[in-house]
């Protein structure tokens, strides 16, 4: 038996710090099976090139836990090692055998790529185990059983050990404040969270199945027999080629990623790319929810397989985590940290291509089948917007195909929308005004006096629709937005010189302290306009600018302007006759109920009477008559 001390080369030693320091510890299982897998793919790419003519029978990986033993065993039959290979490989963890074979088989390891480095990631397995043993045989012949055993510290024992087949075990001896992982349940969530897609069939301890056979008077009776619980899928979606896939297949993917989503996804992308880096996946399209940020955490990303993680913000853009589906690529790094992902320069170049292929796609959509494209877009706008908020390139393909929707259910693209409004809506400084609302319901008011001017009246209801307008005024020539509700509608689109005012400035300066003096609210301003005799005679307004920057202030997470109450604007239309009945009114009771009555009647517009001041206006309302 030969003893000695693991030999750490110092030249690699802050490599492996700095990448398997792992500070999650269930991170083990994964190894131990991504080592697994690849011994077993590396016998598989040997035998089709001839250099291994034995048979290569049952290839899938057993993973068993001894709970009274206290022990975890991942087992597989792939290349196993020699004695002087576990010396090099395990002994010396400066070294890799994944290069060196992948050196030799260059050619061949795109067919079954190596997941990992076998030999380093092997040592995660101490920040779970006491002690690890490591019992294997190669498949060259003549080979000799090995053991290989060590307790955590450089001292180890390697002896030969008779060995009937070829492969690997990993015995670990689980310590006693890691005894978690010798459950069942537990040790099944690591399976299904880093195993579920691996391209080597993975069996975790049996499950019963009831069948029915026929016994020797061929009688049929049910019988209860065990069989080996299989967890992964060895061939998912992502895997095969689009042309092989239909839809049912997709949506079938999507269940088994999702299986507690009820809802299907609205379409697909299958990402299939091989230069300048490799790259393959699906991303799905769900139905985008207001409160978009409880949808992130849904792409989960794969290296060749083997889960790396589901929370990708800051590897892809923003926006797509919005997006649902599988991203995997042997060029993403198995085992760095989040922090290493974002900086990596080919993670990088692989996240701008996914941008290309979603903007291409979107585009498709809408060339090829417009009707289909905007039955959608209710429930792809945000996530389109988000999208040309937060990226310049994704911007500049999207302006092709965001959608604008109006009052009336009719969908145009912005140069469409552009040229549908220009004549009657440029204002007298020749910017294109669009007139939105953001709750059809309750600005219905507003809404219907904006279309009696000739106006149109667009539907932009998303929490971001505030950053979404700035761009637009920042992107696009002489174009402006103005809420429906942020002046009367005469003032909406300033196209002349006031009209005159019936009231002079010292009836005005008459007449303000008398709605003054019932108008309880603070965060209101009296303002008088000469409006046309058609518009009320008080309307309630928001100014656009103040009241978009709160918008957009509370959407960014900040929220510096969210302490601050909501300014409004009382308009009181100097041209009405009734606000000229008011002045001349020697009643001062009933002329100060005419006026409280038309504030409640403009408040009850904006949908800000409520409580008991809505029951006085009802009150009042009565005794009035």
């Amino acid at each position: 038996m030969q003893k000695g001390k693991i030999n750490v080369q110092t030249e690699n030693i802050f490599p492996i710090i700095k990448k398997f320091l792992y500070s999650d510890h269930e991170i083990f299982l994964r190894e131990l099976i991504s080592n697994a897998v690849d011994a077993t793919q590396k016998l598989k790419t040997m035998a089709s090139k001839g250099d291994f003519k034995g048979e290569l029978g049952d290839l899938r990986i057993e993973v068993m836990a001894d709970k009274k033993a206290k022990t975890i065993t991942v087992s597989d039959r792939g290349i196993g090692m020699t004695a002087e290979e576990v010396d090099r490989f395990i002994n010396q963890i400066a070294f890799s055998s994944a290069e060196e074979w992948i050196s030799k088989y260059k050619s061949e390891s795109d067919t079954s790529p190596i997941i990992g480095h076998f030999g380093l990631g092997f040592y995660s397995s101490f920040m779970v185990a006491s002690r690890v043993e490591l019992h294997t045989k190669s498949h060259k012949k003549n080979s000799k059983g090995v053991k290989w055993a060590c307790e955590g510290t450089p001292e180890f024992t390697l002896e030969e050990k008779p060995r009937k087949s070829r492969g690997t075990d990993v015995v670990l001896h689980i310590a006693d404040d890691s005894a978690e992982f010798l459950e069942e349940p537990k040790i099944l969530e690591l399976l299904k969270k880093y195993c579920k897609f691996l391209p080597v069939e993975i069996v975790f301890g049996t499950e019963k199945e009831t069948r029915k056979e026929k016994d020797d008077q061929e009688k049929e009776k049910e019988v209860t027999v065990e069989k080996p619980r299989v967890i992964n899928n060895t061939s998912p979606a992502w895997t095969q080629k689009p042309s092989e896939l239909t839809e049912e297949d997709y949506k079938s993917f999507y269940r088994e990623l999702y299986p507690a989503t009820f809802e299907e996804p609205l379409f697909n992308i299958h990402l299939n790319v091989d230069y300048p880096f490799t790259l393959t996946g699906i991303l799905y399209f769900p139905k985008v929810k207001q409160n978009f940020e409880i949808q992130r955490d849904k792409i989960q990303l794969y290296c060749n397989q083997v889960f790396v993680t589901d929370s990708v913000e800051g590897i892809v853009p923003d926006f797509l985590t919005l997006l649902h589906g599988v991203i995997d690529s042997p060029d993403i790094p198995l085992n760095v940290s989040r922090s290493f992902l974002q900086s990596d320069a080919s993670v990088k170049k692989i996240s701008g291509h996914i941008t290309k292929k979603v903007a291409g796609k979107l585009e498709d959509i809408f060339k090829n089948n417009r009707e289909d494209f905007e039955s959608k877009w209710d429930d792809i706008k945000i996530f389109i917007e988000y999208g040309m908020i937060s990226d310049d390139k994704f911007r500049e393909r999207a302006k092709k195909f965001c959608l604008l929707k109006n009052t009336d259910g009719k969908y145009f693209t912005l140069d469409e929308y552009r040229d549908h409004i220009k004549t009657q809506q440029t204002d007298k400084d020749k910017k294109v005004v669009h007139v939105y609302a953001t709750n059809q319901e309750e600005q219905h008011s507003f809404v219907e006096a904006a279309k009696e001017k000739g106006y149109d009246v667009l539907i932009l209801d998303t929490p971001i629709d505030s950053h979404f307008v700035n761009m637009l005024e920042t992107e696009l020539e002489n174009v402006s937005f103005t809420r429906v509700d942020a002046e009367v509608a005469d003032k909406l689109i300033r196209k002349e010189d006031e009209m005159p005012s019936k009231l002079d400035e010292a009836q005005k300066d008459k007449l303000k302290p008398l709605v003054e003096k019932h108008l309880d609210e603070k965060n209101f301003q009296v303002v008088f306009e000469s409006l046309s005799e058609s518009e009320p005679p008080m309307v309630i307004t928001q100014p656009e600018f103040m009241r978009r920057m709160k918008d957009m202030s509370a959407v960014g997470g900040m929220n510096y302007m969210g302490a601050l109450p909501d300014s409004f604007m009382l308009v009181v239309n100097s041209n009405h006759p009734l606000v000229g009945k008011m002045l001349d009114e020697k009643d001062e009771a009933l002329r100060d109920k005419q006026i409280k009555q038309l504030i409640d009647l403009a408040m009850l517009a904006k949908n800000l009477l409520k409580g008991e001041k809505l029951t006085r206006f009802v009150q009042r309302s009565v005794d009035l008559f």
